[in-house]
């Protein structure tokens, strides 16, 4: 959350007061030692209280849509899930009974899922820096195997031991962010900095010269997304996996969908295979990998009109009014030096997102940045955009992924105002897939 609200509001609003983003990120840490060491019971008790209510605001919101909106087989998932959160928070706050190991359990079971998941993605993708992620992935499971043996802590410890953790992780962000941002140039953009560059997927970021270009946009900025479901003939559903990675059509072919990014009347960017890719569902593993092996030519399409008409028009569109085109433009500038096409690494979609963060950098820059940045960081929808950058980073982005990314980005930056509970709903239903029309097959 942290990274992309600081994207958002740019480093220029922070460059001169780099040293209270430093200093915060000193006291979270001295919060996380203090919670580690148990030096301070007012400390682990409001933090506890803290992340009780989170669980039952949660469970509210959740019940809330579970009464009033959800139909069919979502209203059982939903009221589970609304349960689970209200228990868990109560048990938290007050609990009735000792629950130490109940607690324990959740805990580690969520390390051990996330743990697994990254350690699968990445022995599978194998990008730039997957031994990290798969060692990082391991970690999460020692630390789950901790938790259920109780060692060398308590069980009783397991709530203040997480929230240290996370304190420590955003602390330590804060205080490299604010060193990073004393030595930025004033040329130089927030994506620059190398707490962006795990994946090698900014090397492009923007470096802007004056050139007297207006950077005010004329024309919205448009995002063009074509879902695997709703680029497939006669699809084979899947739920969730045909709405975010790959779709079976009914030839047996895989169809991954496409994303392209417009900004009228002369820049469209879609990257696309030079040669047309058609995959069988046996030999598409092997194609994740994001090794040069994998590498193709690529070619850039030139306009929407153009794919419209050779292929179909995009399942979904989302416009963006409040950009930088100057920022656009340098990046598409530095990308397209080189054509090479990659499903996992550089594909159609990770080229857009790369271009959405450069042109929406700045986007909401504010004279008093400190109540920005308040403001976004209990937006609901900086939570979900967060946690889809989170997924992509650790696998690759998809058209799926793009749509959702984009259009909770358009929620964040653009002017029309949506009530913070609409906002945390749409945070606890994003994931739901939504069935679309099946067409022809593509490649990301």
């Amino acid at each position: 959350m942290l990274k992309l609200s600081f994207l958002l509001i740019g480093a220029e609003s922070f460059r001169a007061r780099w040293y209270v983003i430093a200093l915060l990120g000193g006291v979270f840490l001295t919060l996380s030692a203090l919670l580690a060491i148990d030096a301070s019971d007012g400390v682990t008790v409001a933090m506890q209280e803290v992340l009780g209510l989170i669980f039952v605001l949660n469970g509210l919101i959740a019940l809330f849509v579970f009464m009033e909106r959800a139909r069919g087989a979502m209203r059982s998932l939903l009221f589970l899930k609304a349960a689970a959160l209200l228990l868990v928070g109560l048990l938290i706050i007050e609990p009735p009974i000792p629950t130490e190991w109940a607690l324990a359990a959740l805990f580690a079971l969520a390390f051990v899922l996330d743990g697994l998941c990254r350690m699968a993605t990445a022995l599978v993708v194998r990008f730039h820096g997957w031994r990290m992620m798969a060692v990082f992935g391991a970690i999460e499971l020692g630390i789950a195997l901790l938790i259920i043996t109780e060692w060398p802590m308590p069980h009783a410890r397991n709530i203040p031991f997480c929230i240290s953790l996370l304190l420590a992780v955003s602390g330590w962000l804060m205080l490299r962010i604010g060193l990073m941002f004393r030595t930025l140039e004033s040329e130089a953009g927030i994506l620059a900095l190398p707490i962006f560059a795990g994946r090698g997927w900014y090397d492009n970021a923007p470096i802007l010269i004056e050139t007297g270009e207006s950077t005010t946009p004329a024309q919205p900025m448009i995002v063009h997304v074509w879902t695997p479901v709703g680029s497939a003939y006669a699809p084979e559903r899947r739920l969730l996996v045909d709405r975010y990675i790959a779709a079976l059509d009914g030839h047996g072919v895989i169809s991954t969908g496409h994303a392209a990014l417009e900004m009228p009347p002369d820049l469209y960017i879609s990257h696309y295979p030079a040669l047309e890719v058609e995959r069988s569902s046996g030999d598409f593993i092997a194609s994740l990998r994001a090794g040069g092996e994998n590498d193709l030519k690529g070619r850039f399409q030139p306009s929407y009109q153009y794919e419209s008409e050779w292929w179909c028009p995009a399942d979904a569109n989302v416009a963006f009014h409040n950009y930088n085109p100057r920022r656009l433009r340098a990046l598409w500038a530095g990308y397209k030096q080189d054509d090479t096409y990659n499903l996992t690494n550089r594909n159609c979609s990770v080229v857009v997102a790369q271009a959405l963060d450069a042109a929406l950098e700045g986007s909401m820059s504010s004279r008093y940045p400190w109540l920005r940045l308040l403001g976004l960081l209990i937006n609901p929808d900086i939570w979900v955009a967060s946690m889809i950058r989170s997924r992509a980073h650790s696998a690759t982005w998809t058209p799926g992924l793009v749509l959702d990314y984009a259009r909770t980005l358009a929620r964040i930056v653009e002017k029309g105002e949506v009530a913070w509970g609409m906002r945390l709903l749409g945070f606890l239903k994003w994931g739901r897939s939504r069935p679309v029309d099946g067409r022809k097959a593509n490649s990301i």
